[in-house]
Parts: structure tokens; sequence; C-alpha cells
């Protein structure tokens, strides 16, 4: 499986963040064709009991780049790209990476 990983910093203001990203991008964002599971992670601190720099995780899956590919192209990926640039461009990272297996 493929997946888009999407890691965003501590927002200015978190309620703020949480309120747009659960009520409009989530959504948004659970539509892509092709998506086969979206999870979400709250990072709550550190192995040291530390404040983490980094306040959410969330981890789109795919079946393979291909299909991955074909879902960046509909108007649902652009359409969430466009929401998650309008809130949070300035705080999110994201990557694309392939499962391992570890047999």
């Amino acid at each position: 499986m493929i997946k888009m990983i999407a890691l965003y910093k501590q927002p200015k203001d978190k309620k703020k963040f949480d309120e747009h990203y659960f009520g409009t991008h989530a959504p948004i964002t659970a539509k892509i064709p092709g998506l086969r599971k979206m999870e979400v992670t709250k990072i709550t601190g550190t192995p040291m009991g530390g404040e983490s720099e980094y306040y959410l995780l969330c981890e789109m899956y795919y079946d393979s780049y291909e299909a991955f590919k074909a879902a960046m192209k509909t108007s649902e990926a652009k359409a969430s790209g466009k929401d998650l640039m309008s809130f949070a461009g300035d705080i999110v990272t994201l990557m694309v990476g392939e499962e391992v297996k570890n047999d």
C-alpha cells in the first residue's frame, strides 16, 4: 500500500484548527476516489514528557502508487489540496511512502 502522510506542526489556535480540520477538511479529503483508509493521530507529547513540535498526523492509504496518482488528479483531491493550503499551508508537511512488510 501507498500512503500520503500529512504532518502538522502546532497551530497558533488549536481550537480553530480542530474546528476546520475535523468539520471541513477531513470530510472533503474522505471523498477522494481511491482513498482506502484515513487515520488521524493527535500528537500528545514526546517520550520524555514534553510538548512535541507536531500537533497532528494524518495517514491516507491507497492500493498502489498508480491508484494514488490517479486519485490526485481528481476534483476531490484538488479541493482537498486547495482547502489545506487555505488553513494550514504554513504548518503542514506532505510525504508519500510505501508500506514495508517485514516478514
